[in-house]
C-alpha cells in the first residue's frame, strides 16, 4: 500500500488531532453547558478551518524538502480536494442531526456535548472504514469501479429525493436498543445512564450519542469512496477526513440557524457524487486533474447555495 506518511508524519498528525480535541474539551468543559452563539460558532469554524490550512501548509513545506516542489504540489492540492470534498459532505450530516435533535428533544444546552462524543466515535470508525477501503483498493483495483457505481446511484437517489427525512423509528440500531437495553425518556443533564434501585437505565442523551456515530459513518459510506477518487494515498484520504470531522460540531452551530436558506444544496451535493463516481468509472481513460476536481466540486456547491438563496428572496417578495 503506497503512501506518504511516514512514521514522523503519522506521529505529528496524532499529535495535533489529540491536542486539538485535548482542547476543545476542556474549553467546553470550562464554558459548561450553553447555547452556543452564531458569533461562537463562526470562530471556531474559523478556527478548525485554519488548522487544517496549517496543517496542508506544513505538510507541502515537508514534502518539497523530501521529495520536490512538484510533489508537494500535488499531494497538497489532494488534500484541500478531499477536505472540501469531506466538508461539503458533511453538511447533508448537519441536516440529519438537527432531526435527531428534534425528534428527542435536545436542548440547546445539551447539544455541544451530544455531538462532541459522537464525533468521536465518529472518527475512530472512520478511520477503520478508510483502512478497510485502502487494503481492499491496494489489492483489488476494480472496487474503484463498484464505489463510482455506488456513488452514481446515491447522487441520483438524492437528486430524486433530497428531502428525504429519516426514520429513526426504523433504525437497526434503534430498534437494537429497544430490544437490548433499558431505556429511559428523561434526561438527567449529561448522563448516559443512571442507576434506580439497582438497575440501569439508558438515558435520551446515550441513544442520540450512539445514533450521531452510526449516522456519521453511514455517511462516510458515501463519502470515503468520494476521496479515493481523488487520491488512494491513505494518509490523505484519513487526515482530510478528520481534519473535516473535527470541525463538524461549530459547522453544526453555524449551519443549524441558516439550514432551511439552503434547501437546494442537496443537489448539489447529488451532483457532486455523481461527478466523482463518473471520474472514477473512468479512471483508467482519463485521469481528472486534481484542480478540476476542486473547481467543479466547488462549483456543485456553491451554485446550489446561490440558488437556495435566490428561490428564497424570490419567494419572500412574492409573499
Amino acid at each position: 500500500m503506497h503512501t506518504i506518511g511516514t512514521v514522523e508524519l503519522w506521529v505529528v498528525f496524532g499529535a495535533i488531532v489529540l491536542i486539538a480535541l485535548a482542547v476543545d474539551f476542556l474549553i467546553l468543559r470550562a464554558s459548561g453547558a450553553h447555547k452556543v452563539s452564531f458569533r461562537e460558532a463562526a470562530i471556531w469554524s474559523a478556527g478548525w478551518i485554519g488548522l487544517a490550512l496549517l496543517f496542508n501548509l506544513g505538510l507541502w513545506w515537508w514534502l518539497d524538502q523530501q521529495a520536490g516542489r512538484v510533489v508537494a504540489n500535488d499531494i497538497a492540492l489532494e488534500f484541500l480536494t478531499g477536505y472540501v470534498v469531506e466538508k461539503a459532505l458533511a453538511i447533508d450530516n448537519i441536516f440529519v442531526f438537527l432531526l435527531i435533535f428534534a425528534r428527542f428533544r435536545v436542548s440547546p444546552e445539551l447539544q455541544q456535548r451530544a455531538l462532541m462524543v459522537g464525533i468521536l466515535g465518529a472518527i475512530v470508525l472512520r478511520a477503520l472504514l478508510i483502512l478497510i477501503g485502502a487494503a481492499l483498493i491496494a489489492r483489488f483495483h476494480w472496487i474503484l469501479y463498484l464505489f463510482g457505481i455506488f456513488l452514481v446511484y446515491t447522487g441520483i437517489k438524492m437528486a430524486r429525493a433530497p428531502n428525504e427525512e429519516a426514520d429513526f423509528e426504523g433504525n437497526p440500531l434503534m430498534r437494537w436498543m429497544r430490544r437490548h437495553l433499558r431505556l429511559t425518556d428523561r434526561y438527567h443533564g449529561t448522563a448516559l445512564s443512571i442507576v434506580d434501585n439497582g438497575v440501569r437505565y439508558f438515558t435520551p442523551m446515550f441513544v442520540v450519542m450512539a445514533l450521531i456515530a452510526v449516522t456519521d459513518v453511514i455517511f462516510a459510506v458515501d463519502s470515503i469512496p468520494a476521496i479515493f477518487a481523488i487520491t488512494e494515498d491513505p494518509f490523505i484520504v484519513l487526515t482530510s477526513n478528520v481534519f473535516a470531522v473535527l470541525g463538524l460540531r461549530a459547522l453544526f452551530f453555524l449551519l443549524a440557524g441558516m439550514a432551511d436558506r439552503f434547501h437546494l444544496l442537496n443537489y448539489g451535493l447529488a451532483a457532486t457524487l455523481v461527478f466523482i463516481g463518473i471520474k472514477m468509472l473512468i479512471v483508467d481513460v482519463w485521469k481528472v486533474p486534481v484542480g478540476l476536481s476542486l473547481i467543479v466540486v466547488a462549483l456543485c456547491i456553491g451554485t446550489s447555495m446561490l440558488a437556495s438563496h435566490l428561490v428564497r428572496r424570490r419567494e419572500q417578495r412574492g409573499a
